[in-house]
């Protein structure tokens, strides 16, 4: 039982550092790669596998802004351990140069990751999404 469990939340974690559709685990997300700055975090309508709606309301993916926020201060707290742990801290400017230039280069990710969390609050994993879809 712990086994399965283990699984499948590295199943998901997986899903979710590709970006993928939180229901089906097979689409995108995004319309593009994160760094593919024509289309900056630009969402798809719907999914290209399983048709799931991604905006649910109307500035649906504001509420990422948050994650991206929690994303940030994490990796920031983690350099920041690992420059202390270097012994590159004595000078308060050098790990704020790092810091910086590391959540610059990481931008785009960080903000397509927050939306792929964001939305897997809300939706949830279907193994077979089209086993209660009427055909037409």
């Amino acid at each position: 039982m712990v086994i399965f469990v283990k699984i499948k939340a590295i199943k998901k974690l997986i899903s979710i550092l590709f970006l993928k559709c939180p229901r089906c685990r097979k689409g995108k997300l995004l319309k593009s790669h994160p760094y593919q700055l024509k289309y900056f975090n630009k969402v798809n309508n719907s999914c290209s596998y399983c048709s799931l709606q991604f905006k649910i309301e109307p500035s649906f993916f504001y509420g990422s802004m948050y994650i991206s926020y929690g994303l940030g201060v994490g990796i920031s707290l983690i350099v920041f351990v690992l420059l202390y742990i270097m012994g590159i801290t004595k000078n308060a400017l050098t790990p704020f140069f790092t810091i910086t230039g590391i959540l610059i280069l990481l931008m785009p990710y960080i903000n397509a990751l927050s939306k792929v969390i964001w939305a897997n609050f809300f939706f949830s994993y279907n193994s077979d999404p089209f086993k209660n879809q009427t055909k037409n």
